[in-house]
């Protein structure tokens, strides 16, 4: 029966492509990955904003300090809010967090120029202003942040440029000027032309303010406002261009070998497997054999469990071919008899002497008797060969005992040493019963009267020898009485099936029988696995 490989629509692609593809995606993944960098200048923005607001938060203490010295009699200074930032000034923390981002905030226009005052600064603010400038001034140069500080109207009194005008108009400081921390990114003009890959990024080309009001006592001091430019990593990536262009050239090349020797320790072995096979289906080949340079230990496994099945259903084969011929020559025997006999009753029924013709008869009849008895056996056979293995167990006192008694009374002692052994058997009970009775039959189909039978344990195993009294086995049939219908006893029924069966029932449950060379009779060592009581 020939069988048809059922093709998918679906279209197949080819190893080498599929491995390829995947080491091209692979290298593609760093290009892509550009994509992601706003997840990364996101993170860089916050950073930004989370140093300027530390930065803020110490200009802020300085400044309070500064202005509360001024103070010598208790007088305000300022003006009262109430604000979602104040309402947290009674606790002993008061973080405040950062609110920019990147990826879904409004990048704002630059920031409008600071407007003329008519009403200056009050004192107290100037004197502060005058105190607390040489120190922007030095922070300035670290941080490199744009500083300022301005007054409770929004008057800037201590920075770098401004001073002396407001900002009070700006949107973040109008928060900061209601007691609410305010953060916004926006637009910066560089005096340096972008990059061209810079248009892949919203990081470049802006600038984070902070605005951060100064509260003391529910009184708002003032506004601490900064501004700083974040880390942009593409400037310095588009620096070493040429330098990522050669990374990348060796990357490609790298990829496109490390594809290239993939695809040979993978295609070239399954390419052998798949001729093998081949020759093995068009009748050139008996067996397949394992690959020399399987490549992968999974293609060498895969090599030996080829070859180990190619050899099973090689054996197996085999086995049917020569059990098919010894079934035919079984059956064709007696049906050759029948048929001569059948013939030479219809032709002289009529003038056959009476007991010619019923010894014809009785021929027939042993004839039928033997076909009956051959099916029975070659149906035994089959059953054991087609035997699963189960969890069940046998206990081997019992069954012995049972068969004691049974075969006293057909002449055959069972003399069973020693004579109470307590041990579960891993095998069914039936299965174990089925195996003992054909070799207690064969015992007595050779003239045997008693079988001694010695248990040992060995290891995890059972050792069960059976030594009769009968006629034996001679050396040169020693060899073939596993040979399926073999036996010497044909001419009285034997079918030379019972110790197939045996052998085959034996090998199910894990066991074996081996025959053992005695001088008289003929001894059997049977070896079954234990169940574990623990």
């Amino acid at each position: 029966m020939s069988v048809e490989m059922t093709r998918n629509n679906k279209k197949l692609y080819r190893l080498r492509t599929l491995l390829l593809l995947v080491a091209l995606s692979i290298l593609l993944l760093p290009f892509a990955s550009v994509f992601y960098f706003r997840f990364y200048e996101n993170e860089l923005v916050r950073q930004t904003e989370i140093e300027l607001i530390a930065q803020s938060a110490v200009i802020s203490a300085t400044y309070r300090t500064f202005i509360n010295q001024q103070i010598k009699q208790k007088k305000n200074y300022g003006i009262v809010i109430k604000s979602a930032l104040n309402n947290r000034r009674h606790e002993h923390y008061t973080p405040v967090a950062a609110t920019i981002d990147l990826s879904q905030q409004q990048v704002l226009p630059r920031r409008k120029d600071a407007k003329s005052v008519y009403n200056p600064p009050d004192n107290f603010a100037i004197n502060a202003g005058i105190q607390l400038q040489p120190i922007l001034k030095d922070s300035q140069q670290v941080t490199l942040a744009g500083i300022r500080v301005l007054d409770f109207q929004g008057i800037v009194i201590a920075g770098r440029n401004e001073r002396g005008f407001s900002l009070a108009h700006v949107a973040e400081v109008k928060q900061a000027l209601q007691g609410n921390y305010s953060s916004v990114i926006r637009q910066r003009v560089s005096d340096q032309a972008p990059p061209p890959i810079a248009s892949i990024s919203r990081g470049t080309g802006i600038r984070v303010f902070t605005a951060f009001p100064i509260i003391d006592d529910d009184q708002l001091y003032g506004v601490v406002y900064l501004s700083r430019t974040p880390q942009n990593i593409l400037k310095h990536l588009y620096a070493v261009t040429g330098r990522v262009l050669i990374a990348s050239a060796i990357v490609l090349s790298v990829a496109l070998l490390l594809a290239f020797f993939v695809s040979s320790r993978i295609v070239r072995p399954i390419k052998q497997l798949t001729d093998q096979a081949q020759k093995l289906t068009k009748g050139e080949l008996i067996t397949i054999s394992e690959l020399e340079k399987p490549g992968t230990y999974e293609l060498s496994k895969l090599s030996h469990s080829f070859a180990t099945m190619s050899q099973t259903l090689h054996q197996r084969s085999d086995y049917i071919r020569q059990f098919a011929a010894h079934v035919s020559h079984e059956f064709k025997t007696p049906l050759t008899a029948i048929q001569g006999a059948l013939e030479l009753l219809q032709d002289h029924m009529d003038d056959m002497p009476s007991e010619q013709r019923q010894k014809f008869l009785s021929n027939l009849q042993d004839d039928t008797h033997r076909l009956e008895k051959l099916v029975t056996r070659l149906l035994e056979l089959a059953k054991a060969d087609a035997m699963q293995a189960s969890d069940e167990s046998a206990d081997l006192a019992s069954t012995l005992q049972n068969f004691k008694n049974r075969y006293q009374e057909k002449g055959l002692t069972l003399i069973i040493r020693p004579d109470i052994y307590p041990a579960k058997l891993a095998i069914a009970t039936d299965v174990l019963e089925t195996i003992f009775t054909n070799l207690f039959e064969n015992s007595l189909q050779h003239q045997a009267d008693k079988i001694e039978i010695h248990i040992l344990a060995v290891e995890n195993k059972l050792d069960i020898k059976l030594h009769d009294n009968g006629d034996g086995i001679s050396a040169a049939n020693a060899e073939r009485i596993f040979t399926p219908f073999f036996t010497t006893r044909r001419n009285q029924g034997g079918t030379g099936l019972g110790l197939d069966i045996v052998a085959s029932l034996l090998q199910t449950w894990k066991g074996d029988i081996q025959w053992q060379e005695v001088e008289t009779g003929a001894a059997f060592l049977m070896r079954l696995l234990r169940v574990n009581e623990e």
